[in-house]
């Protein structure tokens, strides 16, 4: 989840402010936002004259993630983050299982017994789950849900993906 800029690697997209003391709204790119998101913690931003941020809160209402920032206190200083990404140092420990757009494309998508299927050609972030689009042999384009019981294994460095699609996941492409 997520995409790197540069060496640092974005965990959260800031969205619109959430009541008046300075709180936000955001979009997660991290697996692990209880282990990321710890008072005090310190992010470097992009836009970079953003930041750095400094986590003053963190709780979950309705499903969303809410952070505020000592640097933030208010509405005004919380609508002027919008749209900033947070980010952290890649291969922070935190982030270890998350997986990029960028190592995902392009990668060989394979059965369990290594028969190609198709090509990544998107990692889509999605509330739910992500989802990989997947161009098929045929030139169909499947998403498949990036969940460990339908994808088991992620081999960057052999160039592939194996995917244990479930009767008709992949014929919904036609």
């Amino acid at each position: 989840m997520g995409a790197v800029v540069s060496d640092e690697v974005v965990v959260a997209r800031i969205g619109k402010p959430h009541g008046l003391k300075g709180e936000v709204t955001v979009r997660l790119h991290t697996d692990a936002p209880d282990d990321r998101f710890v008072i005090g913690a310190s992010f470097a931003t992009e836009p970079a004259a953003a930041g750095p941020l400094t986590l003053r809160t963190h709780r979950v209402h309705n499903g969303i993630h809410l952070l505020s920032f000592e640097e933030a206190t208010d509405r005004t200083g919380a609508e002027a983050l919008r749209g900033t990404q947070l980010l952290v140092a890649a291969g922070d420990k935190a982030e270890d299982d998350a997986w990029y757009a960028e190592e995902l494309v392009g990668l060989a998508v394979v059965d369990l017994a290594g028969a190609v299927l198709g090509t990544v050609v998107e990692l889509h972030d999605r509330p739910a789950q992500d989802l990989l689009e997947v161009r098929l042999g045929d030139g169909q384009t499947a998403y498949v849900p990036f969940v460990e019981q339908i994808v088991p294994e992620v081999d960057v460095e052999g160039g592939r993906i194996v995917v244990d699609a479930p009767p008709g996941l992949l014929d919904l492409a036609e």
